[in-house]
């Protein structure tokens, strides 16, 4: 039965950590993004983040976040990242529908890569940021 279940490859859908200037606490605060750049609505996403240090063994609590219906070609913020997690390796596994059809992929930020000379402009948000995709 498991051999029946046919999960395609994701494309054009992804996550990214940005920097951002927070106006109500007046500081810059690093959020996550899920980006939907495709031309169709992604459906009753499902997020799971968590971060991790194998060789420290040192490993966040479980974030859960739900997102009903993501338009074609905009974009949700997923959570609030502490700078203290980015020495971890941050994960996000993400479950959607699009259509019928179900998708599934794992989006990691290892460890030490959410800094600030890896920015880069991202076109969908027009943010600096990191992508995973």
């Amino acid at each position: 039965m498991k051999k029946d279940i046919k999960i395609p490859e994701v494309k054009d859908v992804f996550m990214a950590i940005v920097k951002e200037y927070n106006e109500e606490f007046q500081c810059e605060d690093w959020n996550a993004y899920l980006i939907n750049d495709r031309s169709q609505d992604v459906e009753m996403a499902i997020i799971v983040s968590k971060g991790y240090d194998e060789d420290k063994m040192i490993e966040t609590s479980v974030m859960r976040k739900t997102i009903q219906k993501l338009p074609a070609k905009s974009f949700a913020k997923v959570e609030l990242v502490q700078p203290d997690l980015f020495k971890l390796t941050n994960f996000f596994n993400t479950t959607f529908f699009i259509g019928n059809t179900m998708y599934d992929k794992k989006y990691v930020f290892e460890k030490n890569t959410i800094k600030e000379g890896a920015l880069r402009m991202i076109k969908q948000l027009n943010k600096e940021g990191i992508i995973a995709r």
